[in-house]
């Protein structure tokens, strides 16, 4: 060993050690990494920022932005519905469902991509169903390193084994030479899953907060809404058809507030509206408050032509995709302090409504818009959620207490959803052809959802995870430095001389755990390059077929549970679900030994040794 070698093996030495006391941070790791290899004299500036520009870790940054185009649009969130639907209140049909989508979906496309993808997903369906996200992001990462034991395109160390054949004068794979295997690691993997958890950390985000989340409905039942608003559908006949809100002036000529109203756009689908000038047609349905607690309700439905309809709480917690609610505090100094609300005008000049009061810790229950502000009222106010993320900056005239739950999923340009659907589409065709490479499929994913409104420049810039990112290209400089400084040759010099004899099938193991070995230090990318002309080489030594020793590299470069550095899936859940170092190590450990076993075994039975 030279003193070269020795510096790099110290160094990553180092970086180990310091993801397993996870002090600093793990991207704070790379990126001392990258300061710090330049000055061994091993590599060069430009060697040790090679991984900034590598096309895997540009790729990964494109598909959070792809990922954020199916947020925006809502299909994450359908598809976190339709898996909820599936699987009730059951963890395990969860985790069954999660882990069947994502390695079906991987199999065709990038395996990182998926899991950037689908970590909103998850995300959301932890919170709508009180699980932990720990509790399904460690199942998510695994079944994105499995979806590449599925196809030949699953990942990109299937890629660099079978361009390592192609170039020794052998016929590559084919696309399904895979699926036998993995199939049966899949079963697996999804089996100790189910029995693993029980390792998983078990902090809920609930539980880590002081408090939970606010929702519509606490909001309804805290301002007594559902004891105040009605919903009336306009009848043929209606002297209000053809009329818009502003025209009619509701609130001063009848006492009667209209917060909003349905329209039907087709068939089977309604919009909820808060439009004040659009005019009213026959069938619309609004949402109105009475002003006057006397007031004869029957008598006025008759005269405008109304029909009243069942109100219930949850009216607000259905249209949470129109219409978003926020509670304000006024402060001693707020000028709304002794205006009433119309004199406020809160909708000219705010673009929202009030629709309740608290002061003394007590609701209004009618009187509203005639009652004067004073100085610690608390206002319920509803409007466009475009508006209600807007409100926090206006800090003189109200402080924005409480902002529900539900904002987390709103969507912003769900009319869109078609589109962003089309554009993964493209994406995967073009991945699955290689009619251009993956980054390059991604980016025009990216450019398209740009084009139909998907995404804007803004919102894709902060969908990318940098620290991710950082980490990825922090770590993946130790793999030029081990071959430059004849590390990686001494590993497979050593493993040659090791195997030269024996059963086929010991030389297979003793294959597959140096291969998960190298994985531990460098990207599984990076072991596939390393490991691949060794495999061949085995092969030909021991004067067999070279696929079997082919396959188990490409096996073993994918069975990259152990540690979140071996694999760019696994760093990307480190942060959603708050994992440390010696987590992966937990189950990731078992569950490589568990597939060595079975890929040992299996791996002849497909690809005989002669």
């Amino acid at each position: 060993m030279n003193i070269e070698l020795g510096l790099i093996l110290g160094l990553l030495v180092i970086a180990i050690a310091l993801f397993i006391l996870n002090r600093p941070r793990m991207d704070v790791v790379g990126v001392m990494a990258l300061v710090a290899l330049p000055l061994t004299g091993v590599l060069t500036v430009s060697e040790t920022l090679s991984g900034l520009s590598d096309p895997n870790v540009v790729l990964i940054a494109a598909l959070f932005v792809v990922g954020d185009g199916l947020v925006r649009t809502g299909v994450a969130h359908k598809v976190g519905d339709w898996l909820l639907t599936q699987a009730g209140t059951s963890e395990s049909k969860l985790i069954i469902l999660l882990m069947s989508a994502v390695a079906l979906l991987g199999s065709t496309m990038s395996s990182t991509g998926v899991v950037a993808i689908f970590i909103p997903v998850v995300l959301r369906i932890a919170y709508r169903t009180h699980i932990a996200p720990s509790r399904l992001m460690m199942p998510l990462s695994f079944a994105g390193l499995i979806s590449g034991m599925l196809t030949l395109v699953g990942t990109a160390p299937n890629l660099v084994v079978n361009g390592e054949l192609v170039r020794s004068g052998f016929p590559g794979f084919s696309f399904f030479s895979f699926t036998p295997l993995g199939v049966p690691i899949l079963v697996l993997g999804i089996g100790y899953m189910l029995f693993a958890r029980r390792w998983l950390p078990q902090q809920n985000q609930e539980k880590n907060s002081k408090r939970p989340p606010i929702t519509l409905l606490d909001f309804i039942n805290k301002y007594h809404l559902h004891e105040r608003l009605f919903q009336m559908r306009i009848l043929p006949h209606s002297p209000w058809i053809g009329h818009s809100l502003v025209d009619l002036k509701l609130r001063t000529s009848q006492r009667i507030s209209v917060l909003a109203f349905e329209k039907m756009q087709t068939k089977n689908r309604k919009t909820l509206s808060l439009d004040q000038s659009a005019p009213l047609a026959a069938g619309d349905i609004l949402l109105i408050e009475f002003l006057d607690k006397d007031m004869d309700r029957e008598e006025t439905c008759q005269r405008f032509h109304l029909e009243k309809l069942p109100f219930t709480g949850a009216y607000f917690s259905q249209h949470a995709q129109d219409i978003g609610m926020a509670e304000l505090l006024l402060p001693p100094g707020s000028e709304l302090v002794g205006q009433t609300i119309v004199e406020a005008a809160f909708r000219s000049r705010y673009e929202i409504t009030v629709v309740g009061i608290r002061r003394n810790l007590g609701a209004f229950s009618h009187g509203l818009v005639d009652e004067k502000l004073e100085p610690g009222d608390c206002l319920l106010v509803v409007g466009p959620w475009k508006t209600i993320k807007a409100l926090g900056a206006d800090r003189q005239d109200y402080v924005v207490l409480n902002l529900p739950a539900e904002l987390s999923d709103y969507t912003p340009v769900a009319r869109k959803a078609p589109h962003a659907i089309a554009c993964v589409l493209v994406m995967v065709a073009l991945m699955i052809s290689g009619v251009v490479p993956n980054v390059l499929a991604a980016f025009i994913a990216c450019l398209a959802m740009g084009a139909f409104g998907c995404i804007n420049v803004e919102s894709a810039y902060r969908s990318i995870h940098w620290p991710s990112l950082l980490l990825i290209s922090g770590m993946m400089p130790f793999a030029i430095a081990l071959q430059k400084t004849g590390g990686v040759d001494l590993a497979a010099s050593s493993l040659v001389t090791l195997v030269e004899r024996g059963s086929l099938h010991i030389p297979l193991a003793l294959l597959f755990i140096a291969t998960v070995l190298v994985g531990l230090f460098v990207s599984n990318t990076a072991t596939a390059v390393l490991m691949a002309p060794m495999a061949i080489s085995m092969a030909q030594k021991f004067d067999a077929s070279p696929y079997p020793f082919a396959m188990i590299v490409a096996l073993a470069a994918s069975t990259a549970f152990n540690t979140p550095v071996s694999s760019p899936v696994n760093t990307l859940v480190v942060e959603p679900g708050r994992y440390r170092f010696h987590d992966f190590v937990r189950l990731g450990a078992p569950f490589s030994f568990l597939i060595m076993i079975i890929s040992v075994i299996l791996v002849p039975l497909f690809f005989p040794f002669s």
